[in-house]
C-alpha cells in the first residue's frame, strides 16, 4: 500500500509588529541613556569606606591630576553657557559666540584665563588633543579657580548645586589646599570627594553595620 504524502506548505510570520516593539524599546535606551562625558585627565583615586553615590546632575567637578594641573565640568550645557557669558563679562575674555558655544560643547577646561579663547578657536577635535596646562590656583587665593567657582555658584543661584573635587591620589597637598580655598572663598563649605571605595576595617562600628543588612538576607 503506497504511503500518503502529506503535502508541504511555507510557514509565513507576519514579524511587522515584533520589529516596531523592538525599534521602539532600542530608541528608548538611546534616548534614555546618559552618555559618561570625556574625562579630562587619567585620575587615581584614593580609597575610602564611603559608598555614597555621586550626583549625576547640577554638578560642578573640579579635577586636578598628579602634575597638579586643575580642571572644571559641568554636567549642564545651559550651565556652562551661562558661566562663559558672565566669564565674558566681568573678565573681559572677548569670547565670540562662536567661542561660546564651543564652550558648551566642551566636556571639560583647563587653561588660564588669557589661554580661553585661543582653546575655544580651535576645533573639537584640536580641543580634545590639546595639551591643556590647566587652570592656575598658585596659591591661597584659589586663583582663577575662585572665579569659576563664583560663577558657577551664580548660575545655580536657584538649585542645589552639587558641588565635587577628584585629585589624583599622588596630587600635592598645596594644590588641594589651594582648591578648597576657592570654595572657601566663595563660602562653600560642604562638597564632595571623589574616591575608591574600600570596606571598612573588620570588627569596626562601620563593617558590623553593614554586616547586620547581610545577615537578616
Amino acid at each position: 500500500m503506497p504511503k500518503v504524502k502529506v503535502a508541504r506548505k511555507s510557514t509565513w510570520v507576519d514579524m511587522t509588529a515584533f520589529v516596531d516593539v523592538s525599534f521602539l524599546i532600542l530608541t528608548f535606551f538611546i534616548l534614555a541613556t546618559k552618555f559618561k562625558p570625556e574625562e579630562p585627565v587619567e585620575v587615581k583615586f584614593p580609597s575610602s569606606v564611603s559608598a555614597d553615590a555621586l550626583p549625576e546632575t547640577d554638578a560642578f567637578l573640579v579635577t586636578v591630576d598628579k602634575d597638579g594641573r586643575v580642571f572644571v565640568q559641568l554636567d549642564d550645557p545651559k550651565a556652562r553657557r551661562t558661566i562663559a557669558e558672565n566669564l565674558n563679562k566681568t573678565r573681559n575674555l572677548g569670547l565670540t559666540e562662536a567661542n561660546i558655544k564651543a564652550f558648551t560643547n566642551a566636556p571639560s577646561i583647563g587653561v588660564p584665563f588669557s589661554g580661553l579663547k585661543n582653546l575655544l578657536s580651535m576645533t573639537s577635535e584640536q580641543m580634545a588633543a590639546a595639551a591643556q596646562p590647566g587652570i592656575p590656583v598658585p596659591d591661597s587665593t584659589g586663583g582663577e579657580l575662585f572665579y569659576w567657582v563664583r560663577d558657577a555658584m551664580y548660575t545655580y543661584a536657584n538649585k542645589k548645586a552639587n558641588w565635587i573635587i577628584k585629585a589624583d591620589n599622588e596630587t600635592k597637598y598645596p594644590v588641594v589646599r589651594n582648591v578648597l580655598e576657592a570654595f572657601k572663598r566663595n563660602d562653600i563649605n560642604k562638597f564632595q570627594l571623589v574616591t575608591k571605595f574600600q570596606d571598612a576595617p573588620v570588627g569596626s562600628p562601620l563593617w558590623e553595620t553593614r554586616q547586620k543588612p547581610a545577615e537578616k538576607k
